[in-house]
């Protein structure tokens, strides 16, 4: 139904950022030495709702992520929507508090339905794709430099996503 315009397919995730890198692997000559800084310090955390047309939603936010931020940040979606919605998250305690659940009939009458994934399959849920991605491709080790330098970075990719930077769905 989505492929064919009926409905927005979405996907909800969260996920930070930190000075500590995302490098699973590296190479060096025999007796070369490497190495990259890392530093515990603040957390950059951003929420997004993504499509499999690489149409992307997301804030970003120092704060710790709680289902409050949640909740604001689909209140404010709902009000773009033109057509039915199906966000699908996974079973996480902001996902599913109280305050949540009040909110779907609310939404749904914006058109808005909630879809949640079976316990533990992140790999349901494409947008955990995007941070991959991410995390581990496209935000280069001088990010990592500095707070500055991470904020600008993940910035840059999530405002270039999908013209810059696309994720090929099958």
């Amino acid at each position: 139904m989505s492929s064919q315009g009926v409905l927005d397919l979405r996907y909800l995730d969260e996920t930070g950022f930190c000075l500590i890198p995302y490098v699973p692997y590296a190479w060096q000559d025999k007796d070369e030495k490497q190495g990259l800084e890392s530093q515990q310090n603040k957390r950059l955390n951003v929420i997004g709702l993504l499509n499999q047309e690489n149409d992307l939603e997301s804030y970003i936010f120092e704060s710790k992520i709680t289902g409050e931020i949640v909740i604001k940040f689909l209140d404010k979606y709902v009000q773009k929507i033109q057509k039915l919605t199906v966000v699908v998250l996974d079973n996480a305690p902001i996902h599913t508090s109280k305050a949540f659940q009040r909110k779907i009939a609310e939404w749904r009458q914006k058109k808005l339905e909630i879809f949640w994934l079976p316990t533990y399959s992140p790999q349901l849920n494409l947008i955990e794709i995007l941070w991959r991605f991410m995390k581990y491709e496209w935000i280069e080790t001088q990010a990592y430099s500095s707070w500055k330098n991470l904020k600008e970075y993940v910035e840059q990719v999530l405002k270039s996503f999908g013209d810059r930077y696309v994720i090929h769905f099958a």
